[in-house]
């Protein structure tokens, strides 16, 4: 329709392997308040050996009023993966979210009002809470809590982010118009598979940092990290 609004906002989740915590995601997801007219999501799947596949689509039939896209990223790498969201992307701002959270309501509504109200923005991130389906363990303290799941919350006001802090590909919002100066994720960094080292969400915001881009704190932007049992042990 030559009518139809124009999508402004693109979702993108990389995911592999997490076909039932993936739901979850979606059903928040689902559940936007901003004019669907306006937003798309982008699931990327990384060669998920699970029913990755068959969920999406099972979820895409469901909801046919949400712009709902799935695609299939064979090189495998978390890196590779949120790239290909960079080039499926129809919107003019690109966020990204894991396959293990879920949003609030207005989360997307909060990115929009923030990049409309401040012009000079070109990336942001919000606010993430733990959550612990099977009990915050007695043993983390504040600083194991950080690694794990990596919190954030400098307040309920819309703010310049931290100086000495940086947002997480978990929960970001960035202008195209800065991956373009800044350009995309470094490919040799970021988690393959089931090995987790990252580094390219730093990688990238360093760039971002390097060229002055302005970074804002958008508290209603709120996304929850559902931490998982195998992330709270000894090893992991």
């Amino acid at each position: 329709h030559n009518f139809a609004m124009m999508i402004r906002f693109s979702l993108v989740i990389a995911t592999y392997n997490r076909a039932e915590q993936l739901m979850i995601t979606l059903r928040s997801v689902a559940a936007q308040t901003a004019d669907k007219a306006i937003w798309e999501c982008i699931v990327v799947d990384n060669n998920s050996t699970d029913h990755t596949r068959s969920n999406v689509e099972t979820f895409i039939d469901c909801n046919p009023d949400i712009n709902l896209l799935y695609v299939l990223e064979s090189q495998q790498g978390v890196s590779y993966a949120r790239n290909r969201g960079i080039t499926e992307a129809k919107g003019e701002i690109i966020s990204y979210i894991d396959d293990d959270e879920r949003i609030v309501p207005n989360f997307i509504d909060a990115y929009i009002d923030l990049f409309d109200r401040y012009p000079n923005a070109m990336y942001a991130g919000g606010k993430n809470i733990s959550e612990f389906p099977s009990g915050r363990p007695d043993w983390m303290s504040k600083y194991t809590e950080e690694p794990i799941a990596f919190p954030m919350d400098f307040g309920e006001e819309i703010k310049p982010f931290p100086k000495n802090k940086k947002p997480g590909t978990g929960n970001i919002a960035i202008r195209k118009e800065a991956l373009g100066i800044v350009g995309i994720f470094n490919t040799d960094l970021g988690r393959v598979g089931n090995n987790t080292s990252g580094g390219e969400d730093f990688d990238m915001f360093e760039r971002m940092e390097a060229h002055k881009l302005d970074c804002y704190y958008v508290p209603q932007a709120i996304m929850y990290h559902i931490i998982s049992e195998s992330k709270l042990t000894k090893e992991y």
